[in-house]
C-alpha cells in the first residue's frame, strides 16, 4: 500500500470514543484529515477492505493482507489518515484536537496541549 498527500498537514486529531478505542485495541486513533483533492492512492487499492459498524455511521478501511488501519472516508469533502502511517513530511505534525473526550477510558490521560472537545470536533 502506498498513498500521497499533496497539501501541507499539521494538525492530529485524536479520537478516544469507544468505537475508535475497540477498533484499534488502545487509547483512540490520531489522524491527520486532507481534502479528497489532496489524497491519492499509489499502489496497492485492491488490497483494501472495510467493514461497516451495524446500524451506526462508521465505517473503518484496512488491508486485507496485514490487517493495517487505512486512510477512508471523513465525510463526503475529506479523507483521514491513520498518523501512524504518515512515513514522509511529519515533521510539522502536532495534536491539536482531541475529540469524544467525554467517551475516553479512565486510564487515559490526556498529556498535550490538544484543545478537548467533549464530543465531535466543534463540540
Amino acid at each position: 500500500m502506498a498513498f500521497e498527500i499533496t497539501s501541507p498537514i499539521s494538525q492530529v486529531y485524536v479520537c478516544h470514543c469507544s468505537i475508535c478505542r475497540k477498533a484499534t485495541g488502545t487509547n483512540g486513533i490520531a489522524v491527520v484529515v486532507v481534502d479528497n483533492s489532496a489524497f491519492h492512492w499509489v499502489r496497492g487499492q485492491e488490497n483494501i477492505a472495510t467493514w461497516k459498524k451495524p446500524d451506526a455511521d462508521w465505517q473503518k478501511w484496512f488491508c486485507s493482507t496485514c490487517a493495517s488501519p487505512l486512510p477512508g472516508e471523513n465525510d463526503e469533502l475529506r479523507m483521514y489518515i491513520p498518523a501512524g502511517l504518515i512515513t514522509e513530511g511529519d515533521e510539522n505534525l502536532k495534536v491539536a484536537h482531541h475529540i469524544w473526550v467525554d467517551s475516553k477510558a479512565q486510564w487515559d490521560e490526556i498529556g498535550d496541549s490538544g484543545k478537548l472537545h467533549p464530543e465531535a470536533f466543534g463540540s
